[in-house]
């Protein structure tokens, strides 16, 4: 899978081009070009296409995440695309809760199949040649919404049925989340209840626009994250490293050696590296963070300022501040308020941004929550 990037030769082959290893400023120009398109991305939508999926278990953090992509975005744009299922939310890779457009969310449910299987049959203590069929009976059911209750009794219900010695091990807990985990589902709100908010949702049955591979998975991370080691793809992705080696090497993409040592693929022709100058408020588990293997983060923030990022042993990120391309501090806004004040905080050995820089950023916040920031106030960590 790796060859120079330069002749192209695979290894294994003599290279007489001499190589120097890609530094972390250099991957970070490259991702932001993904992260960031030159020139704004059109509609939610679009936007959603050209960066990649959300992470979203905090149900604000699609629009938090669109306003520092797409600073004008406002509540009722991204509202809208989630009514009109442009854009989905569910359950996928590695557990967690994405947001994706119909296409990357079928990739997600490819990925949440394949590495998340042996999860199931752990903590079912089911055979494997029954997994494929209790999510298709699964899927079945939730043909019409259905609350997290109904889809944990329908769980519980097939067991008793098909595989009487799970239905202990589906009572637990751990149960619920599999009830719709599996990535064949999509969530909305409750009726009353905006896309913005933590609400209780109900789930549905994905119809994918078509069927995907674990190629496909592979090609939508380095599109939104490239370049990236097998690592990075590993982690985001939830597959194993043999199974993201299979595809790499199916796929034979250039790659280069990054500042750790690991070799860094990319797709061909990616967009040419940029900068982004300014401030943006990121989301929770934002993408500059979250796509990549937590060992090798350092392109976006400097490795000692990672662990403060994190809230204990809860597992909760603080929202990241973006300066000028690194990730700097960290934000709040506390309370659920239509008008609330705005915290800025330094990270140890950087410099606060001014509230003048703060300006744009804090707009597109405002426009994206459908909230008035109040006042702006900024601390050392």
């Amino acid at each position: 899978m790796n060859t120079c990037s330069v002749c192209r030769h695979r290894q294994g082959r003599a290279c007489l081009t001499p190589q120097v290893a890609l530094t972390w400023e250099e991957l970070a120009a490259r991702t932001l070009a993904r992260q960031f398109p030159s020139g704004g991305a059109g509609s939610v939508a679009d936007t959603v296409a050209l960066t990649g999926p959300m992470q979203t278990q905090t149900a604000r953090a699609a629009f938090l995440g669109l306003a520092a992509r797409s600073p004008g975005v406002t509540h009722q744009q991204v509202s809208e695309a989630y009514d009109a299922a442009a854009i989905v939310r569910g359950s996928t890779i590695r557990g967690t809760v994405h947001t994706a457009t119909p296409a990357q969310f079928a990739a997600l449910s490819a990925a949440t199949r394949r590495g998340q299987r042996r999860r199931w049959t752990q903590l079912l203590k089911l055979p494997d040649d029954l997994v494929d069929e209790l999510w298709a009976a699964t899927e079945e059911f939730a043909r019409e919404w259905r609350t997290p209750e109904e889809l944990h009794e329908h769980l519980t219900s097939w067991l008793e049925e098909h595989h009487p010695a799970s239905v202990v091990h589906a009572r637990a807990q751990v149960g619920r989340y599999l009830s719709f985990g599996h990535g064949g589902l999509v969530r909305r709100p409750a009726s009353g209840t905006g896309w913005e908010g933590q609400g209780r949702p109900v789930y549905r049955t994905f119809d994918a626009p078509g069927r995907a591979t674990l190629a496909d998975v592979v090609r939508l991370h380095l599109r939104s994250h490239g370049p990236a080691s097998r690592h990075d793809i590993a982690w985001w992705s939830g597959l194993g490293l043999g199974v993201v080696d299979s595809v790499l090497e199916d796929l034979d993409l250039p790659g280069e050696e990054g500042p750790d040592g690991r070799t860094y693929v990319d797709l061909p022709d990616p967009p040419a590296p940029r900068t982004v100058e300014g401030v943006r408020l990121l989301a929770e588990f934002d993408a500059l963070l979250c796509g990549y293997d937590p060992k090798a983060r350092h392109r976006f923030i400097d490795p000692e300022h990672h662990p403060l990022l994190w809230q204990g042993p809860n597992g909760l990120m603080r929202s990241p501040l973006l300066v000028d391309g690194r990730i700097t501090g960290y934000w709040r806004a506390p309370g659920t308020a239509k008008r609330r004040p705005l915290e800025v905080h330094a990270l140890p050995g950087t410099r606060l941004p001014s509230k003048a820089r703060l300006e744009g950023s804090v707009t597109a916040l405002g426009a994206a929550l459908g909230i008035t920031i109040t006042e702006v106030s900024l601390s050392g960590a």
